[in-house]
């Protein structure tokens, strides 16, 4: 890996992915111009990440010792062996971990949507049971979600059975070989443009969801105070009408 990519990927991951498409692009025509063309194909191909999946990229670039923290305890929960004490008291130190991560996560941002929220939670939560999740902290595009059970300690699935043993394919012809393979590119790099289409698409109806939810928040702030001075002047006059009517009923005694 170039500089010049490890730098991109640094500077884009972190960065607000509302400005990613227009940085990356920036970013590969910088480093074609300084003679690195391999390099620019490396950034032109690097995917947007999700809100959710950005937050956790920037958390663990600005919190180096966030990653640290999780290796730690995921090591603690894959050494096996424990009774139920032990089990206890890990289940509880990762509920509290990831709670505290996710809120560092979220201390210098904008209240987040409670589905931006969970899959931060659970893409933390992840972290500490797959290694591959775990591995890729920092370079996220997407949530993770944790699918297996218990607190995934790294007890191995039992062993598949053995394959039947199967005759050998024909041999193809080496440009037959390379027509196919040079139509799976094609087709993985179709599937990669629409991937990234429908993230675009699904990022910015999120956005637009998220406007939305602070608008409202907004509307009903001012309506709650509105209902208050109402209520208060509604109090003062119900208490001026009673003053007046026993005035009245004096003056006519």
């Amino acid at each position: 890996m170039t500089d010049l990519l490890a730098d991109a990927r640094a500077e884009l991951y972190q960065a607000d992915p509302d400005n990613f498409m227009p940085r990356r692009q920036e970013l590969a025509a910088r480093a074609r111009e300084a003679g690195e063309p391999d390099a620019a194909k490396q950034i032109g191909a690097l995917r947007k990440p999700t809100r959710s999946a950005w937050v956790v990229n920037r958390l663990v670039r600005t919190h180096p010792e966030a990653t640290a923290r999780l290796a730690e305890l995921a090591a603690e929960l894959r050494a096996g062996g424990l009774d139920g004490g032990r089990i206890r008291e890990l289940t509880t130190a990762r509920a509290r971990l990831v709670d505290e991560l996710t809120q560092q996560a979220f201390d210098d941002l904008p209240a987040p949507t409670a589905a931006v929220r969970e899959e931060v939670t659970a893409t933390l939560d992840a972290a500490l049971a797959d290694p591959e999740v775990a591995a890729n902290l920092g370079t996220l595009v997407r949530a993770a979600h944790w699918a297996g059970f218990g607190l995934g300690d790294g007890t191995p699935a039992p062993a598949p059975p053995a394959a039947k043993t199967k005759k050998p394919a024909p041999v193809e012809p080496s440009a037959e070989r390379e027509r196919r393979h040079r139509e799976k590119i094609m087709e993985a790099e179709r599937a990669v443009a629409q991937a990234d289409q429908a993230a675009d698409a699904a990022n910015a109806a999120e956005r637009r969801l998220e406007d939305a939810v602070r608008r409202l928040e907004a509307e009903l702030a001012q309506a709650r105070q509105q209902l208050a001075e109402a209520r208060r002047q509604a109090y003062r006059a119900e208490s001026q009408q009673r003053r007046a009517g026993e005035t009245l009923s004096r003056l006519r005694g």
